[in-house]
């Protein structure tokens, strides 16, 4: 087992956004969150990296417990996301910007090459745009710009925070194809995504949030075919 999350509970201030919920990623898994806005999605995903603090319970990658663990510690353990909205540095070059997802790890030069090139193979694109700054790329190149950074950290396990948001059909496609080809590649997945259809699709397992709660789990196909699933966040 690569992730194991036991009885997680997360507060802000008062308000207990995360309440008991459990859940493991595999090794060589995609596993989907899904669920409806402010279900806890994103604060689970805030505290796997570190960002939010542990009032409860307990986060165990490959066995060890890492719940206060720094988020810096957690990249170096092959742990690393790639954030809602994207959260790249606009002032920065898309070379500029990659290359800051080396610094954790301190990579040789000839490593980072062989790293950047791999990131720029799944990313053609990128290539195309590599001296341009990173907040004058579009929405799609931007999104694919943070999973590249994300990649250059070579992480065993990477964190997606709605990597499809604000993203046109044909754009969605190409990025759960990413998705499947870096899991083709070793990589684990844990995945949020309010595009519950696609994201099923690509899981091989998925959790339902409501609330703070798991309420539904499975695989990816079960949850697709659930009829409550499927009324609550697939369209009927």
């Amino acid at each position: 087992m690569l992730l194991e999350v036991k009885d997680l509970h997360v507060f802000y201030g008062k308000i207990e956004a995360i309440k008991g919920i459990s859940f493991t990623v595999n090794e060589g898994e995609v596993v989907s969150l899904i669920g409806a806005n402010g279900a806890g999605k994103t604060t689970t995903m805030r505290t796997i990296s570190g960002v939010r603090p542990v009032a409860q319970g307990s986060i165990l990658f490959e066995g060890e417990d890492i719940t206060k663990l720094a988020p810096h510690e957690r990249v170096k353990r092959g742990i690393c996301q790639a954030p809602e909205g994207r959260g790249i540095f606009p002032g920065m070059t898309v070379r500029e910007n990659l290359d800051m997802g080396t610094y954790i790890r301190g990579y040789k030069s000839d490593t980072k090459a062989a790293d950047l090139e791999h990131v720029l193979t799944l990313f053609p694109r990128l290539r195309e745009r590599i001296t341009q700054l990173g907040g004058t790329l579009s929405g799609g190149e931007q999104q694919m710009l943070a999973i590249g950074r994300a990649l250059m950290s070579r992480p065993r396990l990477l964190l997606l925070d709605e990597p499809s948001m604000g993203l046109a059909p044909m754009l969605i496609a190409q990025i759960f194809e990413i998705v499947r080809t870096i899991n083709s590649e070793g990589i684990s997945v844990l995945m949020v995504e309010q595009n519950a259809t696609q994201a099923l699709r690509t899981a091989h397992r998925g959790y339902v949030l409501e609330t703070g709660n798991v309420v539904k789990s499975g695989t990816g196909q079960e949850l697709l075919h659930d009829p409550a699933v499927r009324a609550a966040y697939l369209g009927g």
